[in-house]
């Protein structure tokens, strides 16, 4: 989505998959499903299991507001740019990393 200029859907699917991820790291580990979007909210769970992945916070903390950002843009007033996509992205490469490995090991 970055290569076609359009940071606010980039942000957004950022945003999905590191959901994704930290809820299978979750699941796997025993977690009980939850409705929520909110990456601080998960990274808490996730922390019980594994606290050195406390050091994701702030990211996480960013990457949660291009969730909010693409679906009620009527709230925020100012989407993220593609710089913002491209640093958050790279920041949450190491924990994306370090959960697909948490999930190899049996």
């Amino acid at each position: 989505m970055l290569a076609i200029h359009d940071p606010e859907v980039a942000g957004f699917f950022l945003q999905q998959a590191v959901e994704k991820f930290l809820k299978a790291f979750l699941l796997s580990r025993g977690w009980e499903l939850r409705r929520i979007h909110d990456l601080d909210a998960l990274l808490d769970d996730a922390v019980a299991y594994t606290p050195s992945l406390e050091k994701f916070r702030p990211v996480c903390q960013k990457v949660t507001a291009f969730y909010f950002v693409e679906r009620y843009p009527f709230i925020v007033e100012a989407g993220p740019t593609e710089e913002d996509v491209r640093v958050s992205l790279e920041q949450v490469s190491e924990l994306i990393e370090r959960l697909r490995h948490a999930l190899r090991r049996p």
